[in-house]
């Protein structure tokens, strides 16, 4: 085969997930909220620089953020077990964007404080780790099984879109507008995914008439699954090798401020030991 006709199937491999409607919808709605996520992100560190320009409180803005994703990773995974998954992503992605609404307002009010950023910031963090695992398995109902893995790397761009674009954009807020503009963008952002939820109607499977995994059970479960699944555990292997990595580029940023360091690297600890 030449180049160009591998290149032509990669590409069609690539868009044959947004050949679906439900996925076109529901990824658009994602990479916008998620762009409104790292505005939020880049500005609750700018306006903590203001708040308290004290290297420890502002590496404890990106320690707040990350921490829930290592805390609630596992318990998100069976809550997305056991609950209808579009029921769950709706109830949870509405009190984020009301959250975000709210603190939003407190910015624009000037009520900001160094301890209610780092409370929202922490609170919000734990809204997004709730619902990583079910967004990950409704793929499967919104794709065929033969698009499945082409929609597993679409969602992995639309990841990364916004990670590389939404602090700038978060930035250029600020400037042009105000320091609540971004958080406002952000809530606002996120109403598009409890829309695109609203909207989807996926199809029904097979009943059953087992009832529901017991949390604690389902839990169990997960851990023992990826414990003896082969190639997931070299995955998360993987994974704990890239956040023991992580606090060394981190601390040659933060090169001058071992506070910082000191605030930033137990994140990536726990985040190694959930691996």
């Amino acid at each position: 085969m030449s180049s160009a006709g591998a290149t032509q199937t990669k590409t069609a491999s690539f868009a044959a997930p947004f050949r679906h409607t439900a996925f076109t919808v529901i990824w658009t709605a994602t990479v916008v909220s998620n762009v409104g996520g790292w505005m939020y992100s880049a500005a609750s560190g700018w306006l903590m620089t203001s708040l308290d320009p004290d290297p420890l409180i502002v590496a404890l803005v990106q320690a707040a953020s990350s921490l829930p994703i290592c805390l609630f990773a596992i318990p998100a995974g069976a809550l997305a077990d056991i609950f209808d998954k579009r029921k769950y992503l709706i109830a949870v992605e509405s009190l984020y964007a009301v959250l975000a609404a709210v603190y939003a307002a407190m910015v624009g009010l000037g009520l900001a404080t160094p301890v209610n950023l780092l409370l929202f910031t922490l609170v919000l963090g734990a809204a997004g780790a709730l619902t990583s695992p079910a967004w990950q398995a409704v793929v499967p109902q919104l794709v065929p099984r033969d698009d499945l893995s082409a929609a597993v790397a679409a969602n992995s761009v639309g990841v990364n879109i916004p990670r590389a674009i939404g602090p700038a954009l978060g930035g250029a807020m600020i400037s042009i507008l105000s320091i609540a503009a971004p958080f406002w963008l952000n809530a606002i952002s996120n109403l598009g995914i409890v829309g695109a939820l609203l909207w989807w109607r996926p199809r029904r499977g097979p009943g059953t008439l087992l009832p529901a995994e017991r949390f604690g059970r389902a839990m169990l479960t997960g851990l023992r699954y990826a414990r003896h699944n082969s190639h997931l555990r070299s995955t998360l292997m993987r994974a704990r090798s890239g956040f023991f990595c992580s606090p060394a580029r981190i601390g040659r940023c933060c090169h001058s401020s071992p506070a910082g360091r000191l605030a930033v690297a137990p994140t990536f600890m726990v985040c190694s030991s959930a691996s």
